[in-house]
This record gives C-alpha cells, structure tokens and sequence, in this order.
C-alpha cells in the first residue's frame, strides 16, 4: 500500500481484507503526515453508511490516541491529517470540486459509483501526488469504474484482486463458510467470494447443473471398453490419480501420496492385470515420463500412452492445447443422451466447476493457467486431470448401458444423437 500509484484499485469477494487493509493504511499514514483523506461512496445518507465506523473501530483496536473522533470527521492531534466523508450523489459540481485539495481519495464499495460521479471526480483530485485508492466488490461486467480504471489500466494504476484465501486474518469460520457455499451453491459461489461479477457464470467452463446431474446413479453397468485416465503428481502436495471410465460411466477414482515413478509403474502394473483396460493415458509432463519408460519396458506399449498437457491439440483450429481439448470434451460429455455418471465426490466436484474458460486472438478455447485454479482450490485438480486424460483420442466403443430403472439405452439411439451433434468423441 506504500508503493506511489495514482491510482490503486483493490477488487475480489467477501472477507478480502480490503476495507480493513485500506483503513489500516490511511491511519499510519495520517500519523507520518499532514493529509487530507476524502473517504467517498455514491449515496452516504448519513454517516453510518460511510467507513467512519471501521475507522473509529480500528483506532480503538489499535490504541491510536493521537487520533480525535468527532461526529462528522477524524482528525490527528499531531500531525493535523484530517479524514471528511461524503456521498458524492448528494453533492453538486461545486460541492465535489471542492475535494481538489485532498491527498488521499478512497472511493468504498466502487461498484456503485456512476459513469457522471467519476467524470467528475477523477480530474478534481488533482493535487500534485495526489492518490485514488478504490475497493470494490465487483457487481456486473460493465461496472462503470471497472471499466473506467481497471478493464485496461495504465502504468500508474494498480490493479490487485484479493479473496478470503490471500486475507492472512482470514478467520476459519469464514473459511468453512465459504466452502460451504462452494458446495451447496456453486452458482453463487464466484461472486460472493471470488470476487466475479454476476455475469461471469457463463466463463466457466462446465455448469454446476450439469456435474450435479451426472451424480445421479443412472447406470448400473456398461459393455463399454474400459479406459484409465493417470494423472502423476509433479509437486509435493500433489496427488497420483487414477481415473476409471466405460463409455458414460466414470465408476472409480484412485488417489495415492509420496509415491515413486517404481511405485506408480507398479500400481499401473497391477491395474492393467485386473481390470484389462483398453487404454491408460497419462500425462508424462514431469514425472510422468520415467513412469511411462518403465511400463514401456514391461510390455505394455500397446495400452499406454503418453500425453502432454501443453502439446498442440488434435484439433488446432478449436483449441489452444491439449488441455482445453480434453477438458472440453468432458464438457460435452455431460450434455450427452443418455446422461453420463459420475461418482460423487465433493473435490471432483469442486475441480470440475473451478475452471475458468477464454479465447485466444484466433478464437481457440483456452482454460486459465493452472496456478489459478491450484489458489482457487488450495490443490491441484487432480482428479478432474485424470478424468480429462480418459478423452485423450478417440476410443471405439459399441457398448450398451444398463439402466437402473429402464433397461437399456440402443446403440442405433446413441449413435443418432452423436450424429446430431457433429462432433463425436
């Protein structure tokens, strides 16, 4: 908060730490020297809809006896920083242009501040080194200042996105309240703690709906050929996976810890020897490789193979890599007749939802960096990889389901619905 921007723009979901961290900051500030601080909203009522509280609680908190509180603003016996509040809708031109003098202007809940407000706000905070500091909740896609300030910043804004998960005071009740949330209303999730706007459901790239549907037992068994996707985990906190799926039917998950490429190559070994599967593809980016060499060398050439996350996509006119071509082709599953299972599980859960989608310059699907969704989550989407590895290539499948409840679903049905979509996997 001490770096010289013009403006600092802090955005994100509930329990960020962003009010807190704000006022913290101008109160130390105040007590190194002489500022005016504008503390503005677009309607301030009264005072009680402005952070005067917040400010008042802090100073409390901290002890700050230099600071004097009076009803109508705050100021520093020593070194004469006085912090006024307003609402800028209750102001006229003249009433606002008379901030011109301010050093420091925080504009508080910022998604409600009009395009009209910021026109005339921004030129009048003029003062040589003069800052704007704005913290927000974004509330839809055109946000007025997210697309005034943030949507394109210059090299004298800051642009910092903050959630529950980077607030280090974050307390553990909110934490389970938050994944609360996260499990029970997924929907509602991204905007209420990461900080998304409403719009924004349409970027991820498979629908709650349409997971929470697949958890349905539909399925009691399948003809279909069995196919293993392996995920190796290349970090520490990271799991090894082992994902089982027969045509619409993903019945298992197997997850081990700490494990060796020996380890794995053995586990895969044992597996193989079971369950016969038709193919087991793997991801050998990392560790993967060494475990690929060895059950190469053990003879099952013919039933692994090996994947690159990154590598060039199969269709290179749809997709950026190989990761967002699996991961949709796991989208499109879910939306198939007849309706795919899965088994329920609350991470697989959590992973499928998490993912964000984009577009390259040439229009390709792409998903976001791995990194973000390994903070959004606090892991690795393990389980979700190794289900996105099983639609690696093509595998010929002339299985028939059984049904719970209707017997059984044709071939002839199958095929005529693939064929409406154009796009069989």
């Amino acid at each position: 908060m001490t770096q010289k921007y013009r403006i600092k723009f802090y955005y994100g979901g509930r329990a960020g730490g962003k009010s807190y961290a704000f006022a913290d900051s101008l109160l130390f500030l105040g007590r190194q020297k002489k500022l005016l601080i504008a503390c503005l909203r677009e309607i301030q009522d009264s005072m009680k809809d402005s952070v005067y509280k917040l400010l008042c609680d802090r100073i409390g908190s901290y002890g700050l006896s230099d600071y004097k509180i009076f009803e109508d603003k705050i100021e520093n016996k020593i070194t004469g920083t006085r912090f006024i509040f307003k609402g800028l809708r209750e102001q006229d031109i003249q009433k606002i242009k008379s901030l011109e003098g301010v050093d420091i202007a925080w504009i508080e809940e910022a998604q409600t501040i009009t395009s009209a407000s910021w026109k005339i706000l921004e030129p009048t905070i003029r003062k040589d080194g003069s800052e704007i500091w704005i913290s927000m909740n974004r509330l839809y896609e055109n946000d007025p200042l997210w697309q005034a300030v943030a949507s394109h910043p210059d090299k004298r804004t800051l642009v910092v996105k903050v959630n529950y998960y980077d607030n280090p005071f974050c307390p553990e009740e909110i934490k389970l309240q938050a994944e609360k949330c996260r499990r029970k209303h997924p929907e509602n999730f991204g905007h209420i703690w990461l900080g998304e706007p409403l719009s924004q459901s349409g970027c991820r790239l498979i629908s709650s709906r349409l997971v929470q549907r697949a958890f349905e037992k539909t399925i009691m068994s399948t003809t279909s050929p069995l196919v293993i996707g392996l995920d190796i985990a290349r970090f520490g906190d990271d799991r090894t996976v082992f994902c089982f799926r027969k045509g619409r039917l993903c019945y298992k998950f197997e997850s081990f810890e700490a494990q060796s490429n020996v380890d794995v190559a053995n586990i895969a070994t044992n597996f193989i020897n079971e369950y016969k599967p038709r193919r087991i593809f793997m991801d050998i980016g990392g560790q993967g490789a060494g475990v690929f060499d060895i059950l190469k060398d053990r003879g099952f050439g013919e039933i692994i193979r090996g994947i690159y996350f990154g590598e060039k996509a199969i269709k290179t006119d749809r997709y950026f890599n190989r990761r967002a071509e699996m991961w949709d082709k796991i989208a499109q599953w879910l939306e198939e007749t007849p309706q795919p299972q899965l088994v329920e599980d609350d991470e697989l859960f959590n992973e499928l939802i998490s993912v964000d989608k984009k577009y390259d310059n040439r229009g390709r699907l792409m998903l976001e960096n791995k990194d973000e969704i390994k903070k959004k989550l606090g892991r690795s989407p393990d389980k979700a990889d190794a289900l996105a590895l099983t639609f690696a290539e093509p595998i010929y499948d002339y299985g028939i389901p059984k049904l719970y409840n209707s017997g059984t679903i044709s071939v002839e049905d199958i095929f005529k619905y693939q064929a409406r979509r154009h796009d069989s996997w």
